[in-house]
């Protein structure tokens, strides 16, 4: 079937607007037509469809996997990875043993996914781990001397640290001096010297070769967990029990390969389609109680996942008690899960107002001229929204947003998020390295860091000065790359449902994004209890209609701009179109990113 009456695609680099209300040119992604017309025929995929797969560089080899992602087809063997061998079978000696083993994770999604997937593994086994989350405010990012020499004196013989540990040099040494084993699951960038640990299991250790340095550090965990099992079973180990279903855990593994916005490709893609599908049936306690207090009631979907779950296992770490996520993604009681989500949810709505705040403040400080990166500081920040201040900086200014909390003492707590091009993880640690930080690390896309008072001038002009060259390269004018220009009568609940064979959605995997141009502006209003989005319906003036929405418009220059304009006013916008189901309805949903003024 074809679209070709509905979607236009421009020949490659065609500027379909130059200048929208947001400052940035619209261009249409180039794509190899060939490409696109043997993947439609080979595959019998609609053109529309086979266009966006061409602009994202799927080639005919891969397409099958990429429509259909499989971990049969996509899951690399655990063992390719440096240290999995070694590290798998001190994992399997210490539960065949009953020895004590303790988790230590990060306080994000990433971090909560690793931690529960490791204890209801345990658990499936008939041992116990005991979780250990560092409290964000008085501890930081990470292991700490401290925390590793109280795990040792409490008896624990086995520490696995997830989403963190790839540059705790100090920390794992002071274990190693306590007799405890440490074994680092991982996914940051690392340096030359490894940690002093058991172990490193790390697809971006500076010594790997594996091509799957995308993976988050939850799907490094389910890597080795699938390593550990098969070391159980060759051991005998469930000789009089059922082994744990790992594939039953994938919605966890979705969860934080979603939420940490990793490349959404290969083995990666695999798990988010694949544990999304398990997600929606789920058996996870916790994560159901999750489900019923985000109030989700449309499809569960990676916007679901990011969007709505995502942010409240995120809370505890952020503004509250950093193991709430980990306890609740773990927990089997149903009456305990519906208490702790229903704390992450109120603590969720404590942050989006103290984010609001900061995020308020750290716009009326943002510095006027040009610059390679956003920086902002405030004194008195919490420090656990800042990374959200950051993103939204980057995604306002398309420059590298960096935001730093300081403290009465002196002590800035800094977070930072990239755009498209600058690995800012490397940036961070080539300040470390410098002297310029206190610690700090991070991967391409995000990053964070602590930096004393003293030495924040010399940290911001180091920033400035390595992202010089990239400034000078990056377009004068910012870009929004389009797949292509749809007419209002052809945005239809089909052509959606259609654009869905690409899901899911996130980073290395773009949502498709049209132009609609030249439409009928019918009706523009506030939505939301803040007022803060923005309801429009637009029209060919010919009978058809097309409902859209702008999120956080009146954030930003779209919603003043559009709500300013008289009902009948001729507007371009810019976005994505979805399936919108919502109380058991369906239709077509245009979620707008950018407008233009005809």
């Amino acid at each position: 079937m074809s679209f070709a009456p509905i979607f236009t695609a421009e020949p490659p680099s065609t500027t379909v607007l130059q200048g929208s209300v947001t400052g940035r040119r619209w261009v249409i992604e180039p794509y190899d037509e060939r490409l696109a017309l043997a993947l439609a025929q080979r595959h019998a995929v609609p053109d529309v469809v086979a266009q966006a797969m061409a602009a994202r560089g799927v080639g005919l080899e891969d397409a099958a996997d990429y429509l259909d992602p499989t971990l049969r087809a996509l899951m690399p063997d655990p063992l390719h990875l440096k240290d999995m061998e070694k590290a798998a079978a001190r994992f399997a000696t210490a539960l065949a043993a009953d020895e004590k083993i303790c988790v230590f994770g990060d306080y994000d999604v990433d971090g909560a996914t690793s931690s529960a997937l490791l204890l209801r593994f345990a658990r499936a086994c008939g041992r116990e781990i005991i979780p250990y989350i560092p409290d964000r405010l008085k501890e930081g990012y990470g292991p700490n001397e401290t925390a590793m020499q109280k795990l040792a004196a409490q008896g624990f013989k086995l520490c696995i640290t997830v989403d963190c540990g790839i540059t705790a040099h100090a920390p794992l040494r002071a274990a190693q001096e306590a007799g405890m084993d440490v074994v680092v699951l991982d996914h940051h960038t690392g340096e030359p010297e490894l940690p002093p640990a058991y172990a490193v299991v790390n697809p971006n250790r500076f010594d790997e070769a594996s091509p799957h340095r995308h993976l988050a550090a939850v799907g490094v965990v389910f890597l080795f967990l699938a390593a550990a099992l098969k070391i159980l079973k060759n051991w005998g180990f469930f000789s009089n029990r059922p082994p744990p279903d790992l594939r039953g855990e994938l919605d966890l593994v979705a969860l934080g390969t979603l939420c940490d916005m990793v490349a959404l490709k290969g083995v990666n893609r695999a798990f988010a389609r694949q544990g999304l599908r398990v997600m929606a049936t789920t058996g996870n306690t916790g994560l159901r109680a999750l489900l019923q207090v985000s109030r989700g009631k449309g499809a569960v979907d990676a916007s679901l996942a990011g969007f709505a779950l995502g942010p409240r296992v995120n809370a505890g770490g952020r503004v509250g008690k950093s193991g709430l996520g980990a306890r609740l993604l773990s927990c089997d009681d149903e009456s305990e899960a519906k208490k702790l989500a229903e704390a992450l949810d109120r603590l969720n709505e404590e942050r989006r107002r103290i984010e609001q705040d900061i995020v308020d403040e750290a716009l009326r400080h943002v510095p006027r001229e040009s610059a390679a990166a956003v920086m902002v500081e405030g004194k008195g920040w919490h420090p656990g929204v800042i990374g959200l201040v950051a993103s939204r900086l980057a995604a306002r200014y398309n420059r590298p947003g960096f935001a730093t909390a300081f403290d009465e003492n002196g002590t800035g707590k800094g977070s930072c998020r990239s755009v498209k091009g600058v690995d800012i993880g490397a940036v961070i640690i080539a300040a470390r390295q410098e002297g310029l930080l206190v610690n700090g690390g991070g991967h391409p896309m995000a990053a964070g860091y602590t930096v004393a008072y003293d030495r924040y001038p010399g940290f911001r002009n180091f920033v400035e000065t390595r992202l010089a060259a990239w400034l000078a390269e990056a377009p004068a004018e910012p870009v929004l790359a389009l797949d292509g220009i749809l007419a209002v009568p052809g945005a239809t609940l089909a052509l959606a449902e259609k654009l869905s064979m690409l899901e899911p959605f996130g980073s290395g995997n773009a949502e498709p994004r049209f132009a609609v141009m030249d439409a009928e502006l019918v009706k523009a209003g506030t939505m939301g209890a803040d007022g803060k989005h923005l309801r429009l319906l637009l029209g060919d003036g010919r009978g058809a209609y097309l409902k859209a929405v702008c999120w956080r418009a009146m954030e930003n220059p779209v919603g003043p701009a559009l709500t300013g304009l008289p009902r009948g006013a001729r507007v371009h916008v810019a976005g994505r179109l979805q399936v919108n189901g919502w109380n058991g309805r369906t239709e077509a949903q245009f979620v707008v990113d950018d407008a233009g003024l005809a």
